[in-house]
């Protein structure tokens, strides 16, 4: 069936069956694969993208269930003010170590902090909750957040 969707402020057409998960039609039918195929159940985080500006497991989303909603991917974060000091802190705080997971907590602490611009560490743990880094470098997340956010890091 064919869908029609709005990736990233472009619109981008598949042909998939409509309960593909829309990790997949990223990944394989648009090939924008920044996107992370993590634990298939929405429980490591890897796979979050923003379906209009809310963070969603995209393993978990059907595409028919996205209609017109603007999907926005880590290709695509960068094109919005607090995607970019997100990223930007996440670079100058050396966050990553393996590099998987970071697609996904850069988009759940992108969504936290469009909501709540001065986050207390509650807030941080409370969004990045649902984000697994296996290579543990939830001190440098919660910094790099803190950075984006303009507030006083230790790091």
């Amino acid at each position: 069936m064919p869908f029609t969707l709005n990736v990233n402020g472009k619109a981008l057409k598949a042909d998939v069956d409509p309960d593909t998960p829309l990790l997949w039609v990223l990944r394989d039918s648009l090939g924008i694969v920044g996107t992370k195929f993590g634990c298939g159940v929405g429980a490591c985080g890897a796979c979050t993208v923003h379906v209009d500006g809310q963070p969603m497991r995209s393993c978990q989303v059907p595409v028919e269930s996205v209609g017109k909603a603007k999907v926005t991917t880590i290709e695509g974060i960068g094109a919005t003010a607090v995607g970019k000091k997100v990223q930007a802190a996440w670079t100058e705080l050396d966050v990553a170590q393996c590099g998987y997971c970071q697609p996904g907590q850069i988009m759940s602490a992108t969504a936290l902090l469009s909501k709540t611009p001065k986050p207390t560490d509650a807030d941080i743990d409370a969004a990045m909750a649902g984000n697994i880094c296996r290579c543990a470098t939830y001190v440098r997340i919660r910094a790099a957040i803190k950075r984006a956010s303009g507030q006083k890091t230790e790091a």
